[in-house]
């Protein structure tokens, strides 16, 4: 193989020209197959249970970044929306207790 810049020849397996010190390959690429998105069906359960989310963010953070991300996503707006669920229901149970008094 021969290096981009410089152009001369390198070892097939090398990352970094050992001439010029240009970077031949990219290291750390992302296989399309192993990491992307979630699916709707693993993002619906991190949605409605988000500790799951953020169990998988944890587990799949150093790995697989995407997938960690969404999952992480996910987990985070079920709770906010869960948060937001529970402030209407408080409210809810004490207006209809104030009418009552």
């Amino acid at each position: 193989m021969y290096c981009p810049n410089c152009g001369k020849e390198i070892d097939d397996r090398a990352v970094v020209c050992v001439h010029c010190g240009v970077a031949v390959k990219q290291i750390g690429t992302m296989n399309a197959d192993t990491d992307g998105p979630i699916g709707c069906l693993l993002g619906g359960a991190c949605f409605l249970v988000p500790l799951l989310g953020l169990i998988l963010y944890l587990v799949w953070n150093s790995t697989m970044p995407m997938k960690a991300k969404e999952a992480g996503k996910w987990a985070l707006i079920g709770f906010i929306v869960s948060i937001v669920f529970y402030v209407i229901y408080i409210a809810a149970i004490g207006s209809a207790a104030m009418a009552y008094y």
